[in-house]
């Protein structure tokens, strides 16, 4: 009998879009796969997801549920357990004060409140024009720099109300000016 001529599988690529048509996914999906499916990759999942896509939806939650054999109530508790998690969107500029014991005896709370007033909205809330976002952290560890916050993913410690006001008002004054 003749030999056919058998040439080997090409490998498999990951397609170059997701079947959902968001890109964000495939991201997700590589750090999936680089974890096995493994249930115990779900913190970083959930990390990975929130730094994609900037909160962490409903949908986004039964995705990585399914993904990782994992039960949507169980996600949701880890999801929630952990501070820097949100599940609405956040404004272009987020800025999340420490409400830990030693952070609230040197002046979080009047931080809190100044920005609040002076924004029409309360912690865990949005500008309408989604350019700023208040939120608050049970503790972030760094209680030796209190009161801290952290603005543009950069810690900053001994804050003072009328500092983060000034700040945070120039920021926004440059977005407004930048659009």
């Amino acid at each position: 009998m003749p030999k056919k001529n058998i040439r080997p599988r090409p490998k498999r690529r990951a397609p170059a879009e997701h079947a959902s048509g968001d890109e964000r996914y495939l991201t997700l999906d590589r750090t999936i796969r680089q974890f096995g499916h493994q249930k115990d990759a779900l913190l970083e999942v959930l990390n990975i997801a929130q730094q994609s896509f900037g909160y962490l939806s409903e949908d986004l939650l039964i995705y990585i549920s399914q993904q990782l054999n994992v039960s949507l109530a169980r996600v949701y508790g880890v999801a929630t357990f952990y501070h820097l998690f949100t599940f609405t969107p956040l404004g272009k500029n987020n800025c999340i004060v420490c409400t830990g014991t030693a952070c609230h005896v040197k002046g979080a709370d009047e931080i809190v409140s100044t920005l609040t007033e002076a924004y029409q909205l309360n912690p865990g809330e949005t500008t309408p024009d989604g350019l700023f976002s208040l939120t608050t952290a049970r503790c972030l560890g760094s209680c030796g720099l209190a009161p801290v916050i952290v603005w543009q993913n950069q810690v900053q410690g001994k804050e003072t109300a009328t500092h983060m006001l000034d700040i945070v008002q120039e920021q926004l004054a440059q977005e407004k000016v930048n659009s």
